[in-house]
C-alpha cells in the first residue's frame, strides 16, 4: 500500500490533528454509538481514563454500566470478556500492560484463540485485547516489552499494533467490527502523552466520522530506492528520522510500517525489496524467534534473488529490558543502531 492508502475511507482533505491516544478513544466512542453490544472493561479505564489515556472520557460518555473499571484480576476479567464475546457482545478489554500477559494467558491462548477453532467455526469471539507495549521510560523489565512475536507465533489471533493517530483509529475500527479476536498492542511512546517523551509524529491527522485501516495491509510510509526498513510501531518514527538524516548523503530509505502482524502483508515487504535490493528489519521485540527472523525468512522463501546483499535486523537482545537508562538505551532499536545498520548493508 501507499501512504495515501491509510486515509482512503475519506474523501475530503484532512485538516484536524489528534494525539494517538485521542484517536484510539474516538475510534471506541464512535463504536460505542454504532453498536449498543460494544463495552469497555479493565483497570482504571473509567474515571482514571486507562493509565495512558486509552480510555479518557468514555465513562462519562456511556456510564458505568458500559465502561467498566475491574478488580485487579487479569483472568477475571479477561475471562469476562471473552465469555461476553461468546455470546454476542463486542469487548474492548484492556490488559494494561503487556507484559501481564502471562497471568491471564490460559484465558488468552486455551479460550479466546481457541474457541472458534474447537466449535467447529459455530462460535465466534469478536472482542479487542488491548495492552500498552514498550520500552525508553525505565519501566523495568516487567512493563517494558513488547511481545507481539509471541501473541503472533500462537494461532488464533489477529495481532495489531498502529504507528501513528490515523491508522491508531482505523485499526480499532476494523479490531471492534472483526469477528476474530484482535491483539491490539499500542507502545507508550506514540500515544503523544505530554508527561512522556516528545513524538512529533504522535499528533497528526485523522479523518473525522467512519474510518477503517484494514487489518493485515502494511504501509509504505517512505519510498526509497536504496534499502528496505520494514518496522512497526515506534520504530516506523526512528527509522523515518533515520531516513531524512541519511538522505543528505545519498542514502535513500524505504521504510515499510507493517501495522499489522497477523496477517503479515508479505506482498508489501516483497515488492519493496524488489525496488531495493536490501532489507533491515527493525523490531522492538527479541532477537529470537520473533518477527524479525519472520520477515526476513518470508523474503528468502518467496524470492532469496531479490537481496543484493544479507538481510539484517535490528532488534532487542535476549535479555530482559533494563532498568537503568543507559543500559535500556543500549538494548532497544534506537536510531544510532538503525544508521548503522543502514550505512553497513548500503557499504556491502
Amino acid at each position: 500500500m501507499t501512504l495515501t492508502d491509510a486515509s482512503a475511507s475519506s474523501s475530503a482533505p484532512v485538516q484536524r490533528k489528534l494525539s494517538t491516544a485521542k484517536a484510539m478513544v474516538e475510534a471506541i466512542a464512535q463504536e460505542m454509538e454504532r453498536d449498543e453490544d460494544v463495552f469497555v472493561l479493565g483497570e482504571d479505564v473509567g474515571a482514571y481514563g486507562g493509565i495512558f489515556s486509552s480510555t479518557t472520557g468514555l465513562l462519562e460518555k456511556f456510564g458505568p454500566r458500559r465502561v467498566m473499571d475491574t478488580p485487579i484480576s487479569e483472568t477475571a476479567f479477561i475471562g469476562a470478556a471473552i465469555g461476553t464475546a461468546v455470546e454476542g457482545m463486542r469487548p474492548v478489554v484492556e490488559l494494561m500492560f503487556v507484559d501481564f500477559f502471562g497471568v491471564c494467558m490460559d484465558q488468552i491462548y486455551n479460550h479466546m484463540a481457541k474457541i472458534h477453532f474447537e466449535s467447529g467455526g459455530n462460535v465466534t469471539v469478536p472482542m479487542v485485547l488491548t495492552a500498552a507495549v514498550g520500552g525508553g521510560y525505565s519501566d523495568g523489565a516487567q512493563h517494558s516489552q513488547c511481545l507481539w512475536g509471541t501473541f503472533a507465533h500462537l494461532p488464533g489471533m489477529k495481532v495489531v499494533a498502529p504507528s501513528n493517530p490515523a491508522d491508531a483509529k482505523g485499526l480499532m475500527t476494523a479490531a471492534i467490527r472483526d469477528d476474530n479476536p484482535v491483539v491490539y498492542l499500542f507502545h507508550k511512546g506514540v500515544m503523544g502523552l505530554p508527561w512522556m517523551a516528545k513524538n512529533r509524529r504522535s499528533i497528526g491527522p485523522v479523518p473525522e466520522g467512519d474510518h477503517v485501516v484494514p487489518i493485515g495491509k502494511a504501509n509504505v510510509v517512505r519510498p526509497g530506492s536504496d534499502v528496505t526498513i520494514v518496522t512497526l510501531s515506534l520504530s516506523v518514527h526512528h527509522a523515518l528520522d533515520v531516513a531524512e538524516e541519511l538522505a543528505p548523503q545519498g542514502v535513500d530509505c524505504e521504510v515499510v510500517d507493517l501495522r499489522s502482524v497477523v496477517p503479515l502483508d508479505t506482498d508489501t515487504v516483497l515488492e519493496s525489496v524488489g525496488r531495493t535490493g536490501r532489507l533491515l528489519v527493525v523490531d522492538e521485540d527479541y532477537l529470537s524467534f520473533g518477527l524479525s527472523g519472520e520477515v526476513i525468512a518470508r523474503v528468502a522463501e518467496r524470492d532469496p534473488g531479490l537481496l543484493r546483499a544479507p538481510a539484517a535486523r535490528v532488534a532487542v537482545p535476549d535479555v530482559p529490558i533494563p532498568y537503568a537508562r543507559p543500559l535500556e538505551y543500549a538494548v532497544l532499536p534506537t536510531p544510532d543502531r538503525i544508521r548503522r545498520a543502514v550505512l553497513g548493508l548500503v557499504s556491502a
